[in-house]
């Protein structure tokens, strides 16, 4: 009786860490690099790098590529001026060429431009406040320490990997095809893909992520018979611009929901003149209460969770637009930004592997997120070409917003996460 009673407690207890000395070598100098790592972060956050300040991204492009150097990549800049955009950074790592070739993806801008009041890093115990300080200088970080870690543990000799950098994530050059030419590239020729962009968390735990949503833009141009107001509704004037357009987004909130698809109105102008500013972000608009509407202008978002959702939900609201009411005429235009990266065999894969890693370090395994919970990143212009993890960064909250945050004690985890889970995947077989 003794002997079974031992033998449910071996079953019910949890099974020994497999780590490797190599792997535990990795776990103790991610450790020991800890205050390095966080003054490495510092420097990073207080250098300011907004996407438009062109040289404040481009000397964070400096020490990254020091750094990567150092580890013993061949690095080199992509000059984006073509597109008014600062330049990427391009790493290689050469290994045996036997091994999965892994991409490494993260980006060197913030949306904090210099006119921003909120330019320092500041520590309180684990929690950093500062510009960009999660969204993504900390995922930085995290990926430079696995890499680290794994160099001392002598895993990285032998790893082909490839690291994309971009300088305009946030708000990226056109041509699209242009600006993520290289980016592209390295999709086809990986293997797996992981973005370092901030670590997912739901009531105090960490979230794997295999998925991004889609970001694209529309705009919605209305014209109607201008006139007398006492003549709305009639034969001759019609409905006007006006109603109209409310006609139209009306119909776009009640006939288009449907699962990971949202679609937003951010700027709405009408009136007998209507003119945008050079950024589209206002514009004016001019009329009187007795005069019926000539225009109305709407620009919004759109977010969905495949090409094919994308093109269905385009489809829809073109027929509702098409759809004029007597003496108005309407039109809608579509311009991608970033495409869709549904969730995959191949990503749910990659994130057992990742809680493969997990069970090894004795740390919760992660579950999968709602992609509805993901805003667009650079890993999707991959997502065609290579399966990817996404949010292998730093924790943190209020990203794009002053009061930006990192969790400092997430850093060392999700550098132990990355080391071992690209130790490992860099000696399997392609």
């Amino acid at each position: 009786m003794r002997a079974a009673f031992l033998t449910l407690l071996l079953l019910a207890a949890p099974a020994a860490a497999q780590l490797s000395p190599a792997e535990q070598r990795m776990v103790r100098t991610v450790d020991a690099g800890r205050e390095r790592d966080v003054q490495l972060l510092e420097r990073l956050v207080n250098q300011n790098s907004g996407t438009m300040n062109l040289p404040g991204v481009a000397a964070v492009g400096r020490v990254m590529r020091a750094e990567l150097d150092a580890l013993g990549f061949t690095t080199r800049l992509v000059d984006q001026s073509a597109v008014g955009r600062a330049g990427h950074l391009v790493a290689v790592h050469r290994g045996n060429g036997r091994g999965k070739r892994l991409l490494l993806i993260g980006h060197l801008d913030t949306v904090f431009e210099p006119s921003s009041p909120f330019q320092r890093f500041v520590r309180d115990g684990d929690i950093a406040t500062g510009p960009g300080v999660n969204d993504m200088k900390g995922g930085l970080v995290v990926m430079l320490a696995a890499l680290r870690a794994m160099r001392d543990a002598g895993t990285l000799r032998t790893a082909d990997i490839e690291i994309v950098l971009t300088g305009d994530e946030e708000r990226p050059g056109r041509p699209l095809d242009t600006a993520r030419a290289d980016l592209l590239a390295a999709g086809r020729r990986a293997d797996a893909a992981l973005e370092f962009e901030t670590l997912s968390r739901e009531n105090g735990a960490d979230i794997g992520s295999i998925a991004r949503r889609s970001s694209s833009s529309w705009e919605l141009r209305v014209t109607g018979k201008p006139g007398h107001s006492s003549g709305i509704f009639g034969a001759s004037a019609g409905n006007g611009a006006a109603y109209e357009a409310a006609r139209i987004l009306d119909a776009f909130r009640s006939e288009l929901p449907e699962p990971n698809l949202t679609f937003n109105v951010g700027l709405l102008l009408g009136g007998d003149a209507v003119a945008l500013n050079e950024d589209r972000t206002g514009g004016s608009a001019t009329g009187k209460t007795n005069i019926i509407p000539r225009s109305t202008i709407a620009l919004g978002d759109m977010r969905t969770l495949s090409e094919e959702q994308t093109v269905r939900v385009r489809t829809k609201m073109r027929a509702i637009v098409a759809r004029n009411l007597p003496g108005a005429n309407a039109e809608i235009a579509f311009t991608d930004s970033y495409p869709p990266m549904p969730p995959t065999a191949g990503g749910r894969a990659l994130l057992a592997k990742l809680n493969e890693v997990n069970r090894d370090l004795r740390m919760p395994e992660m579950a999968e997120l709602d992609p509805a919970k993901r805003g667009a990143g650079d890993i999707a212009f991959v997502a065609k070409d290579v399966d990817g993890l996404v949010g292998t960064g730093i924790a943190g909250s209020g990203a794009h917003a002053e009061g930006e945050t990192a969790d400092l004690a997430s850093l060392p985890r999700q550098a132990q996460r990355a080391a071992i889970l690209m130790t490992r995947l860099s000696r399997e077989r392609r």
